[in-house]
């Protein structure tokens, strides 16, 4: 008697879940087509300015509210990362451009530029520039990632420069189709860092110090501290330096529609105002960043087939670091560690 009244429990609670499943996905379903109804209606009411947003645009803001309120804050079981709607993707280019940083992550920009290749939905990048420039590598990859961007799906990219946008920063910036900058923003630094050479030598034999480096090749040892540069490698250096100056200018000369000539006169490293660059040709106007967003619109209108009935949605795509407790053991082991001369071309401003 006791095992029937048991499995007859069983059976209760069963279907007992069941039925609350049921209703569940009933609520759930109604409650989405009646978000989905009153943002159909807001939209059909809802006048067309700059300062509103259209209304099919926060559907699954809405859709989203919904689950949170019935089944809590649990995005592992639906995933609202994509867009429904076209916006155009305001990509954050901060920091110094480097392979890992704080602020800057080069796989994350080059997935992130892949990845907005690949969405119907975007209609195109406005870079958002705050760097004072970086590696030649990083800076030329994503400027190539951005330009295959643009001939695989046919989209605009533009740029805004923040506080500075310098170097390598500006280097990136030449795969745009137009630049805005900041009235207070410092650009320009177009040139390249190809190493540095210490002599030690001098100070080692004051101080009584030797110091050897065992090498194959006469100038395997060159930069080194324990050694002075010998004019062969100081002709060496400069070679690498100035091949990829070339690199660099011919980009610019390409991105900005000026001759060669023109380029290597303002490419003396200096940097410059905003408005010495819009005298120069380097930048194309000097606005706030909203009224750079309304620039790209208006560039976007003069397409025959875009829809200027649309309210142009700006989303950003912006790099988060997060602190790996690995991190605090790498730091603390490159305190205790001898320092390793390492060779990089920079397109840096300092």
């Amino acid at each position: 008697m006791k095992s029937a009244k048991k499995g007859l429990i069983i059976v209760i609670s069963i279907v007992a879940v069941v039925v609350i499943s049921i209703i569940a996905g009933g609520v759930m379903s109604l409650s989405s087509r009646a978000y989905s109804k009153i943002a159909e209606n807001s939209e059909k009411e809802m006048p067309k300015t700059k300062k509103q947003k259209k209304a099919k645009n926060t559907k699954k803001d809405n859709r989203k509210e919904i689950f949170k309120f019935m089944f809590g804050n649990n995005d592992e079981a639906f995933d609202f990362s994509g867009f429904d709607y076209e916006y155009f993707a305001v990509l954050h280019v901060e920091g110094v451009i480097t392979k890992a940083g704080e602020t800057y992550n080069q796989e994350w920009i080059l997935d992130t530029i892949k990845d907005l290749k690949e969405d119907d939905y975007n209609l195109g990048i406005l870079l958002y520039i705050d760097s004072p420039g970086g590696g030649v590598y990083e800076s030329d990859e994503a400027y190539l990632a951005l330009m295959d961007y643009k001939k695989e799906t046919g989209k605009p990219v533009f740029a805004y420069f923040a506080s500075l946008a310098a170097s390598g920063g500006y280097y990136i910036a030449s795969a745009a189709d137009k630049i805005y900058a900041n009235r207070n923003t410092l650009t320009g630094s177009i040139g390249v860092i190809a190493g540095q050479s210490i002599d030690a030598t001098g100070l080692f034999e004051k101080l009584g110090i030797k110091s050897r480096t065992f090498t194959a090749g006469r100038n395997k040892n060159m930069l080194n501290y324990d050694q002075p540069l010998t004019e062969e490698q100081a002709a060496i250096m400069q070679s690498v330096a100035d091949d990829a100056y070339e690199q660099f200018t011919n980009i610019v000369a390409k991105s900005r529609g000026m001759p060669i000539e023109k380029v290597q006169e303002l490419a003396d490293g200096r940097i410059y105002t905003a408005r010495q660059a819009l005298k120069n040709g380097l930048i194309d106007d000097i606005c706030s960043f909203e009224e750079a967003k309304e620039n790209v619109e208006y560039e976007l209108m003069k397409d025959e087939d875009y829809d200027s009935s649309i309210i142009l949605e700006f989303e950003d795509f912006e790099y988060q670091y997060e602190t790996r407790f690995m991190d605090i053991f790498g730091n603390i082991r490159s305190l205790i560690t001898n320092p390793k001369a390492e060779f990089k071309l920079n397109y840096l401003a300092y």
